[in-house]
């Protein structure tokens, strides 16, 4: 009798676990918020999305709207991999449309924009009235731009052509998708936003992630300075490969940039 008991309880304990890393871990989304003083002329709070990985409007993706909905961003930033790992695109153009904000939604390529292309891309982009940066920017206010460059793992990054149209003196926000870009760029851009590493996915505690991709570089989650600049790695809010998370939510971060102070 009490070796049946230990059998149930370990056959209980493993469907627990492999129902949490499953279903509610990677449904249950953190919303982490940040404040930091910026070149800026008045308040602005942009909220960045990050390998949504969607492959149709479930309750992962009806969650994120409305955590978006009630944050009220200025800005929305995309950066990368709204594309699923196969599959069309039909959830994509459906979740793109649900986005509103004042100042716009920006979206850059990460690497599975690359990977399962599609030819109506850019059409999906401007369908649901999204701003796509490919090397190129975009005033937001008047002393902030943002700055997307093509995903820097399998794309082509150009940061120079994306800079081409910025004031020097402005404050610039990079958008990136693989974060070990950051080395490159440090110190040409004030705030740089990445995503592509999910956390790690699956995480234990006090220990580096089991797999990180290509393109990740030394940088996981989180905040990471630089020179001049400084970069915040995003977890994402869907999952690559295996649809499963372990001590790593899925993230929606909001930055609300503040002007600083008069001395």
């Amino acid at each position: 009798m009490t070796t049946w008991r230990l059998r149930l309880g370990i056959l209980l304990a493993i469907g627990s676990v492999f129902v949490y890393v499953r279903w509610i871990e990677p449904n249950w989304l953190d919303v982490t918020k940040h404040r930091l003083n910026a070149k800026v002329d008045r308040p602005l709070k942009i909220l960045q999305l990050s390998d949504v990985h969607t492959s149709g409007f479930g309750y992962r993706e009806s969650k994120a709207i409305s955590i978006i909905q009630r944050e009220a961003p200025d800005a929305i930033v995309i950066t990368g991999d709204m594309a699923p790992d196969e599959g069309g695109w039909i959830g994509v153009s459906e979740f793109l449309k649900h986005l509103r904000a004042p100042l716009g939604v920006f979206l850059i390529r990460g690497n599975w924009e690359h990977w399962n292309a599609s030819p109506d891309e850019q059409q999906i982009y401007r369908d649901a009235g999204v701003v796509f940066l490919n090397n190129d920017s975009h005033q937001i206010s008047k002393n902030a731009w943002l700055v997307g460059v093509d995903d820097p793992f399998v794309g082509s990054p150009d940061l120079r052509l994306a800079l081409a149209k910025v004031p020097e003196d402005a404050f610039k926000i990079a958008l990136v998708h693989s974060p070990a870009y950051f080395d490159s760029i440090r110190n040409r851009v004030d705030l740089v936003l990445a995503g592509h590493t999910h956390g790690g996915q699956m995480r234990l505690p006090f220990l580096r992630p089991f797999f990180l991709p290509d393109g990740s570089g030394e940088y996981i989650a989180g905040w990471y300075p630089g020179g001049k600049s400084r970069m915040y790695v995003s977890r994402g809010i869907g999952n690559s490969i295996l649809e499963l998370r372990f001590g790593c939510r899925p993230e929606i971060a909001v930055f609300t940039l503040q002007p600083i102070p008069v001395r």
